[in-house]
């Protein structure tokens, strides 16, 4: 019988090249947040695939990018931070846009390290048949790595990559138990949840100034219910209004498409109270940013 193996990976890319979109798909479960939106991901999430001869702890990182503000540099530092500790690191691209500067820019940052890389050519169910070859030869010049075109959408050729990267794994044990997927408690994925939906709900410049503080969470004694609180933070009034929305319909609706998530997450009916409060420029902010739950790992 082969030896399990169980390890880390880093999965690193340009902001919206499809990274949680793809681990949410690896995983077989929702657990980080979908938007079409870039900086998606503000925290280092540890998701968990475990399988009979292996386990592998995906490491979810900000999109690393052009930092503009205290927020932006931390989500690039906990990106960076995350390439020397793991045992392998996958380098998500775009395959129907095409080569972006920022891609070699990372892969700039990959090559003076010796942690095996593979690059995993995304969302090629959008490029047409014959273009194929053409669009995968745009990304050959970021290194000399295994490629794998994929579609993390609809599940495409992921069962190789995932068996490439196990190959990359050291004999080790098996660190989660079988039934874990992530690694953070249920408080942070439930203010993650109604973050998802202000980024799905919102527009313009209102989702980058958004920060979910979980302020209560408790059971009820006398009914299957769950009463949540959560404080929505935006850094001006009138970011407050949009959310909020007139007569409270917007607000309304972020709590609502929220709840449906949070209730299949917590297999309980579900209390939700949102409230929405002004921190002036908390982004611009190191002390704010650690406030809102950014914090150094």
């Amino acid at each position: 019988m082969s030896e399990f193996r169980s390890g880390f990976v880093a999965v690193v890319g340009r902001p919206n090249v499809g990274k949680s979109t793809l681990l949410n798909s690896l995983i077989g479960d929702k657990v980080v947040i979908v938007a079409n939106k870039p900086q998606t991901t503000r925290n280092k999430i540890r998701c968990i695939l475990t399988r009979e001869d292996a386990q592998v702890v995906f490491l979810d990182t900000p999109g690393i990018h052009k930092p503009k503000n205290k927020l932006g540099e931390h989500l690039v530092e906990v990106a960076k931070s995350s390439i020397g500790e793991v045992d392998a690191v996958l380098l998500v691209v775009d395959g129907a846009a095409g080569l972006h500067k920022g891609d070699q820019y990372i892969a700039n940052e990959l090559a003076h390290v010796s942690t095996p890389v593979a690059v995993a050519v995304n969302k090629m169910d959008k490029v047409d048949d014959d273009l194929v070859e053409q669009q995968l030869d745009q990304f050959r010049p970021l290194g000399h790595w295994p490629q794998f075109p994929i579609s993390a959408l609809k599940g495409d050729n992921l069962e190789s990559l995932v068996n490439h990267l196990v190959d990359q794994l050291p004999e080790g044990p098996q660190y989660y138990p079988d039934d874990y997927v992530i690694d953070h408690p249920e408080q942070f994925v439930v203010t993650e949840l109604v973050r998802e939906q202000v980024l799905h709900l919102t527009r313009d410049e209102v989702p980058h100034s958004v920060a979910v503080v979980m302020e209560d969470m408790k059971a009820r004694e006398d009914k299957d219910l769950i009463d949540i609180r959560c404080t929505i933070y935006v850094e001006r009034n009138s970011q407050k209004g949009i959310i909020i929305g007139r007569q409270g319909a917007m607000l309304k609706a972020i709590g609502q498409n929220a709840r449906g998530s949070i209730e299949r997450l917590l297999g309980s009916p579900v209390f939700l109270d949102l409230w929405v409060k002004v921190r002036k420029d908390w982004r611009e902010q190191a002390h704010l940013v650690r406030q809102m739950g950014y914090k150094d790992e």
